[in-house]
């Protein structure tokens, strides 16, 4: 069974840093794509970072560039995000999603995502 789970989440303070990690099983890592998506209360979800190893692109969204880092352990089958510098925007429930697409891509519906992990920062 395909398996992405979005762990890391917490309570954080405006400025402060969080790593989420996207935790998958049951595929070639290597050969997928995988993104981060985020929705906030009230809010459409939100495409912010994704990662290709097949052609080694990295794209963020223009509310976390900057702030954000998408990296990649091949060998633990995982995605990490680094979250630096939070701000009570960025409170939201945050997913991973994968799929067999060529470069990364906030708009295709992708065939797999994981539950989210809650990510509050409080001002």
């Amino acid at each position: 069974d395909v398996q992405l789970q979005a762990s890391g989440g917490g309570l954080v303070q405006t400025g402060g840093s969080l790593r989420l990690s996207c935790t998958t099983s049951g595929f070639t890592f290597d050969d997928y794509v995988i993104s981060w998506f985020r929705q906030a209360p009230g809010k459409e979800r939100e495409g912010i970072s994704c990662i290709s190893d097949d052609d080694g692109s990295t794209i963020y969204a223009d509310s976390v560039k900057g702030r954000f880092t998408i990296s990649s352990d091949n060998a633990k089958n995982t995605v990490y995000l680094q979250m630096n510098n939070l701000t009570p925007e960025d409170t939201a429930v945050y997913s991973c999603a994968a799929d067999l697409i060529r470069g990364c891509n906030f708009d295709h519906d992708y065939y797999f995502r994981g539950q989210g992990t809650l990510v509050t920062v409080s001002s």
